[in-house]
């Protein structure tokens, strides 16, 4: 059980929700960090009574210095703040939900102050797993996976040997427009986008989802959290989001994890493990569940899929380049500047344009995602 908790993304969808998680089990909450959401994170203060908060966005962090000026959080700002509140020392561990590479630096940091981490934030491991991972087994720190998809295949793992791993499956929703051609999905809308099936989660995420570039990118923390190989991960659209997904054995056998589509169920486990307790989250009612299916992706309607497992394969720099293009391809098909389909056309443009580093070191990373991005909004401006 979590002794003391930083919550890196505290008023995205994951930080809101692991706030509900610790309330019920009655874990302190030591800090908080967003990038600029003052009203919530005043409301998150008040309630949980940090330490120490920290908003990225300066100006934000100024007002909400003036706002909770009544209590005892000290307010931090900019990357130093964020990072100063990742290595609280009454902090053990640290849950990192900011969506993206923004997630990056800040969980280096916590794990070499030798905290433990709670990942909710994949592109930490998309961008940089190689380098995390040896971080991770340098400082001696455990990392326990938040999603659900890699919960699923934690606790599959859990008592059985890696030697006997056949393949991971990873399943996947398929998205609102599992079943779209391709011409079908030339007039999809950003509101139609942003309409999942199953999930809540915030806004980045569900367009990852409708492209299935939110499955790729699992796929690629799979293979680092789990260390197997990338063709050894199998995605399979499960639509009723029931199975999070299964470990295949050589001998034919298939551990699954079953529960109710509802994120503050792995958000608990990584903070109890090995432990398990009671909530009042959802459950699964197997007597009103129809069916299970599962059906094989269209990874030549939804190509990004497709260029995960490329980037995957190639390795180096590439899924960093990779990311960097889909950020910005999100951000601008949310701003209704690009289409639906040109989110993967983009992505591909830019892998295409990018030289790899096959061993990359952190500043690397940071300046292949800092020229990724100048590629993809100059593909932008040229009108892809």
């Amino acid at each position: 059980m979590v002794k003391g908790l930083s919550i890196l993304g505290s008023t995205g969808s994951i930080g809101v929700q692991a706030l509900i998680v610790c309330e019920n089990l009655n874990i302190k909450v030591v800090a908080l960090a967003a990038n600029s959401n003052v009203k919530l994170m005043e409301e998150q203060i008040r309630r949980f009574k940090p330490k120490v908060a920290a908003l990225f966005d300066e100006k934000a962090a100024d007002e909400l210095s003036i706002a909770v000026k009544d209590t005892n959080t000290k307010i931090l700002k900019g990357m130093e703040g964020v990072k100063e509140t990742v290595t609280h020392a009454e902090a053990d561990t640290v849950l990192t939900s900011v969506v993206g590479i923004a997630g990056l630096i800040p969980t280096m940091a916590a794990i070499n102050a030798g905290k433990n981490i709670a990942l909710a934030n994949k592109e930490t491991l998309v961008t940089s797993g190689d380098i995390v991972m040896k971080a991770i087994r340098e400082k001696g720190v455990s990392l326990f996976p938040v999603d659900s998809e890699h919960s699923a295949i934690f606790q599959c793992l859990a008592g059985n040997r890696h030697e006997d791993v056949d393949k991971i499956v990873l399943t996947a929703s398929g998205g609102p427009f599992r079943g779209y051609t391709r011409d079908k999905l030339k007039e999809v809308t950003v509101k139609q986008a942003l309409s999942h099936p199953n999930w809540s989660m915030g806004s980045k995420i569900t367009i990852d989802s409708a492209t299935l570039m939110n499955k790729g990118l699992e796929v690629i923390e799979a293979m680092w959290l789990f260390d197997i190989p990338v063709n050894d991960i199998e995605v399979v659209v499960h639509p009723q989001s029931i199975i999070h997904s299964m470990v295949a054995y050589k001998d034919g056998s298939v551990m699954a994890q079953l529960g109710a589509p509802d994120m503050r169920i792995p958000i608990q486990l990584a903070l109890t493990w090995p432990e398990r307790m009671s909530n009042p989250f959802n459950k699964v009612n197997f007597y009103e569940l129809n069916a299970l299916t599962f059906e094989k992706p269209d990874v030549e309607t939804f190509r990004a899929l497709k260029l995960a497992y490329k980037a995957a394969e190639i390795g180096g720099t590439m899924p960093c380049a990779m990311n960097a293009a889909n950020e910005i391809a999100v951000e601008y098909f949310l701003k209704g500047e690009i289409s639906f389909l040109q989110i993967t056309d983009l992505i591909e443009s830019v892998m295409n344009e990018h030289s790899v580093n096959s061993q990359p070191v952190l500043s690397d990373i940071i300046d292949t995602d800092r020229i990724s991005r100048e590629i993809a909004l100059n593909f932008i401006k040229r009108g892809l």
